[in-house]
């Protein structure tokens, strides 16, 4: 009975510490939709509260980390539970990167206020970010439920995003030829989309790692890219 009331404890923390990295996914899709929608709408004010609400992403991520690291010096878990706390860890490592790409975005929306002629690249931008989040999202709900499908699915249209990236890095050049004095605002704007292409890359890494855990086999295949990648 001692031994079956420990394996069950075990397994409750095992609970819990994925509970605490989903509930860390939430906050970092928050603060990406947030950080969108502040170049969007010219909202400084909301751009400020995700620059000062990334602070609490990094605080959660080293709490699992901490949490993740006594699991496997204490318990020495083996297989699946071993494979459950490290992606445990990993993937709250790629949510705070997301944190990181929100915060930087945001320290730039201030650049774009007096560009009206870059409404038409804001809204492009826009379009992306859409895309990222609802990635995000995605793979940070399949991860929660454990199917495979939904981490697949994310996995094998990693290349859409570079694609609306690379898309986007055109209109950019366009933009900055014809008018120089665009030029300012495009570099800050072009840094903002790198930012979101690089977060659809971190939806892709927690893909892979999510899947490693759960089957414990890597994905098959190399992984999809645009273009120019």
């Amino acid at each position: 009975m001692a031994h079956q009331h420990i394996v069950s404890s075990f397994g409750e923390e095992l609970d819990q510490l994925r509970a605490e990295v989903v509930q860390m996914g939430g906050l970092a899709e928050s603060q990406l939709t947030d950080a969108i929608t502040a170049v969007a709408r010219h909202d400084q004010a909301l751009a400020k509260r995700v620059v000062e609400g990334d602070r609490r992403l990094d605080e959660m991520q080293i709490d699992i980390e901490r949490k993740a690291l006594r699991l496997i010096a204490l318990r020495q878990p083996m297989a699946a539970d071993l494979r459950r706390t490290v992606a445990a860890l990993k993937i709250s490592l790629s949510l705070e990167r997301v944190g990181d790409m929100a915060k930087g975005i945001c320290k730039r929306a201030d650049k774009l206020d007096d560009a009206e002629s870059m409404a038409a690249l804001t809204r492009s931008f826009e379009r992306m970010g859409k895309l990222v989040t609802g990635r995000l999202k995605e793979v940070l709900d399949a991860y929660a439920r454990a199917e495979v499908d939904g981490l697949l699915n994310v996995w094998s249209h990693d290349d859409e995003v570079d694609q609306h990236y690379d898309s986007l890095f055109r209109e950019l050049l366009t933009y900055m030829i014809s008018d120089p004095r665009t030029i300012g605002a495009s570099a800050h704007l072009l840094f903002m989309a790198k930012n979101l292409e690089r977060v659809g890359d971190h939806a892709t890494n927690i893909a892979e790692m999510a899947h490693y855990e759960i089957t414990g086999t890597e994905i098959e295949g190399a992984r999809p890219r645009g273009a120019e990648n």
